[in-house]
């Protein structure tokens, strides 16, 4: 057993925010009766959505449809394979090789990751794709991260040489200009201590309030780099990266969705997005292969 003294003030921090992500979640989902009908779906299917079903398969040869390997970067508080028990699957069964990294661990905090400095993790990802390219042979990757991990690889890719390795980033609801969470981090000041109890021992999670260091470093001179195609995913429904515009990228080749343009009934939030919403699976495979894009609609959780 750890000792508590070393436990106590990295968990105080990890709860600080799981409380304002996973309450209001809990909400959201007990009367949304789209995502009700999608998670039991994902739920008839989680039990063979495990790593050895075909993710994180080092043998996997991308195809000529698909020539590039799929890495998947998780947010904060998941992990490489929590994260990723709908959409691992829902890629591999289309075709693509899929890969999955954990990134952003903390000394004696196991299975909730992507709670490290951002820099710190973007170098963690730069070693995994390159991990990746040279077990597939393949030249380039595309990544799809949720929340954190749709923001963290940007950093990657603007100053750790990803654009030349990586040709598309999918963001699922991510946290590009950082988070008010629903205004509380104004609150911050009014709790001395907190800001940096977070910032020493969960710096991810002050790394992506808004006007934080990492993130105007990050912004700086525009979101995008040249020769990656972004495309951002939202819902209106969020309550962790807010406001939920926040979340969108200007420049070219960017994209931005948002969930209830396609699906007006679609009413997943943070989580939901990014662990079992098939509306937005469909919309990330057509971010993959724009080539060969169908209509995301309210149909689209049956595909």
């Amino acid at each position: 057993m750890l000792p508590w003294r070393r436990v106590l003030r990295p968990l105080t921090a990890l709860l600080l925010t799981a409380a304002v992500a996973l309450i209001p979640a809990t909400a959201t989902a007990a009367t949304v009766a789209t995502a009700t009908a999608t998670a039991a779906t994902a739920g008839a299917r989680a039990a063979d959505a495990r790593p050895d079903s075909g993710w994180n398969d080092y043998s996997c040869k991308p195809s000529a449809a698909h020539p590039r390997p799929v890495v998947l970067v998780h947010g904060t508080f998941g992990n490489s394979v929590d994260n990723w028990l709908g959409l691992a699957p829902y890629l591999k069964n289309r075709g693509y090789c899929v890969f999955s990294l954990d990134y952003g661990q903390l000394p004696g905090v196991p299975f909730f990751h992507g709670l490290g400095p951002v820099e710190k993790s973007a170098e963690q990802l730069a070693a995994y794709v390159d991990e990746v390219r040279a077990a597939t042979g393949a030249a380039e990757t595309d990544i799809v991260g949720h929340s954190q991990g749709g923001m963290m690889p940007r950093y990657y890719l603007k100053f750790l040489g990803g654009a030349d390795e990586v040709n598309a980033l999918v963001g699922i609801a991510p946290s590009n200009h950082g988070t008010t969470l629903s205004g509380l981090t104004r609150l911050l000041p009014y709790f001395p201590g907190v800001e940096d109890l977070l910032d020493e021992h969960t710096p991810a999670l002050a790394d992506q309030v808004v006007g934080s260091d990492v993130l105007t470093k990050l912004n700086e001179g525009g979101d995008t780099v040249p020769g990656v195609r972004y495309t951002v995913l939202a819902t209106r429904y969020d309550q962790v990266v807010t406001p939920y515009r926040s979340q969108y990228l200007s420049g070219p080749g960017v994209r931005n969705v948002l969930l209830q343009d396609l699906c007006p009934l679609d009413l997943s939030e943070h989580l939901a997005i990014g662990l079992f919403d098939r509306i937005a699976f469909h919309e990330v495979a057509n971010a993959l292969d724009p080539a060969h894009a169908t209509p995301t609609t309210c149909a689209s959780v049956l595909g």
